[in-house]
């Protein structure tokens, strides 16, 4: 079968032909329809992601795909179901073996690219605004990067769970894509943030998948007693947290890593993605994919997800 593998850190990830896994214990081969990219995956190719393997492996967080066969002792699957799972690697290939109880059955409705880039997005999304910032109806939510792969959903889960949703991102075109998806309030990152902020009366919930400056301005616009959540690191630059303005204020600054709740309360991530599925079915919120690319271009996929071309998710499909 073809992968998409890294083979070293100092080496660029090409195509291969590698043998088809077998399952084992407690694992499901996937024939794979489509993987969806992460931010993760470019930060995997160079070994700087918390969760890397080892070299040599195939990159792809999460998949859909469909069951060609059952390790031992897997219960509550069969052959043919097509389910979407988040394997932390491996999802670049044509086939893939991954642990049946992180799968989950997509509805029928759900396209496999929607699946694909549905479970990592949506998932630290929901579980981030609901579970750690607690955001609650009538709040202010500003998300940085609102028009990106994790940014997109914030906005859309925000408006769901009854905030006003102020949204960051650069361009005309990545913000309107943000308005549709529910944004009361449109900031391009060339206008002065924090007094932009200032302005709709200050926030209560950052969500910031940028870091650098943006967190600096949500810091200056926060309210008191504000949460915020640095998700990501996009610009490159990791703040600094001043704990001195944190006192003043009393502000929550709120860690939170959605692959790390799989190994240290999984049913949280469970609960949270049934109540997901069950607004897809009742048409609460629609997954905006992009870009989707065939595996001999994976390289050109991870290039538009680098550049920051891209709005919603990026998905290959194999």
């Amino acid at each position: 079968m073809k992968s998409y593998r890294v083979s070293a850190f100092d080496t660029a990830p090409s195509l291969e032909n590698i043998a088809v896994p077998s399952p084992q214990k407690g694992e499901v081969l996937l024939e794979i329809h489509a993987c969806g990219l992460n931010f993760a995956d470019l930060l995997m190719t160079k070994g700087t992601y918390q969760d890397t393997p080892e070299p040599p492996f195939t990159l792809g967080l999460e998949v859909c795909g469909t069951i060609r066969e059952l390790g031992s002792e897997v219960t509550g699957f069969e052959v043919g179901d097509r389910v979407a799972v988040y394997g932390g690697q491996g999802g670049m290939a044509e086939f893939g073996v991954f642990p049946a109880e992180r799968c989950v059955t997509v509805p029928d409705a759900m396209s496999s690219a929607e699946a694909a880039g549905f479970m990592v997005a949506y998932g630290s999304s929901h579980l981030a605004l609901t579970r750690r910032a607690r955001l609650q109806a009538g709040e202010t939510l500003v998300v940085m990067g609102a028009a990106g792969g994790v940014g997109l959903t914030a906005v859309e889960i925000g408006k769901q769970l009854g905030a006003t949703v102020i949204a960051v991102a650069r361009g005309a075109d990545k913000l309107e894509i943000a308005r549709q998806a529910g944004a009361d309030h449109l900031i391009d990152v060339s206008a002065d943030l924090a007094a932009e902020l200032k302005a709709l009366g200050g926030i209560d919930v950052a969500y910031d998948a940028v870091g650098g400056d943006m967190f600096k301005a949500a810091m200056k616009a926060a309210k008191r007693e504000a949460r915020l959540m640095p998700i990501g690191f996009a610009s490159g630059d990791v703040p600094q947290i001043p704990s001195n303005h944190l006192l003043v204020k009393n502000i929550d600054v709120i860690g939170f890593y959605w692959g790390g709740y799989l190994k240290f309360n999984p049913k949280a991530l469970t609960e949270s993605m049934a109540e997901l599925f069950d607004w897809y079915t009742k048409g609460r919120i629609k997954p905006h994919v992009s870009h989707t690319f065939p595996l001999d271009q994976a390289a050109d996929a991870l290039d538009i997800l680098a550049k920051r071309k891209s709005t919603g998710k990026v998905v290959v499909t194999p």
